[in-house]
């Protein structure tokens, strides 16, 4: 599962690069939505703070 922590600081970096769309602003934080995320990772790269990881 890829999660995003709370070291989020809403900079929008992650949501055009997922492919399917499963990523979107959430309150405060963006969010993975699981049912849609392939794991693909390329949200991880993109991240400046490092605040999404990969359990």
């Amino acid at each position: 599962m890829i999660k995003i922590t709370d070291e989020c600081i809403s900079c929008g970096a992650c949501e055009p690069e997922c492919p399917v769309q499963a990523i979107s602003e959430g309150d405060g934080q963006y969010v993975i939505d699981q049912d849609s995320c392939t794991q693909c990772e390329a949200c991880i790269d993109v991240c400046p703070t490092q605040a999404i990881i990969k359990e």
